[in-house]
């Protein structure tokens, strides 16, 4: 199945959740899309709520549901809790880190600087979003990227880097220094019902 393409502001209303970081998708209309969204008092079954929570964190990161599964079935071969070790290697992919650097606004802004090979890796090129960062790894911008209007805009209002990586503004140069920790993850997920999900 091929990555999502459609309307992100209406997945997000239908999943409830801002799926960009930004919050704007639900500020004017707080519920599901359609003309019976706002009325919608519709009770989910509990495989219904194991689903709807995997699929925000699939959309939240822009995983395709291969990739998502065969990163499950790696954190479960890690120790430590499932559910928190497969939220923690979510946040070590690429694209992910360069969107929490604050390089770009959105994941999907990110993925893209991240293709079009404007992302250094240990002075290496990559443009493989879902590469997998291990600590210690820099990540910087090529130098003829730098100047990038989207990359200077994402920098000036970013205000917030997570205590797993370091970042210097002046050199638009970052790093991934451990594996984050619950508390630095998505408070708004609830991992224990996707490991119910794929473990029926």
């Amino acid at each position: 199945m091929a990555r999502y393409t459609g309307p992100s502001w209406k997945l997000s209303r239908r999943l409830g959740i801002s799926l960009s970081g930004t919050g704007k998708e639900l500020d004017k209309r707080p519920y599901a899309p359609g003309q019976h969204g706002p009325n919608q008092r519709k009770k989910l079954s509990e495989y219904g709520l194991q689903l709807q929570e995997k699929q925000k964190l699939r959309h939240m990161y822009g995983v395709n549901e291969r990739q998502f599964r065969n990163l499950f079935d790696i954190a479960g071969k890690m120790p430590g809790k499932h559910g928190e070790n497969f939220m923690a290697l979510l946040e070590t992919r690429l694209d992910n880190v360069v969107y929490r650097l604050g390089l770009a606004r959105t994941r999907r802004q990110a993925r893209q600087l991240v293709n079009h090979g404007h992302i250094l890796v240990d002075g290496s090129r990559v443009d493989i979003p879902s590469y997998r960062l291990k600590a210690g790894q820099t990540i910087t911008l090529r130098e003829k990227s730098r100047n990038l209007d989207i990359v200077k805009e994402a920098v000036e209002v970013n205000n917030f880097v997570p205590d797993f990586l370091t970042f210097e503004a002046d050199k638009l140069e970052g790093s991934f220094t451990r594996l984050p920790e619950r508390s630095e993850l998505p408070a708004e997920i609830n991992e224990a019902l996707i490991v119910e999900f794929y473990s029926r």
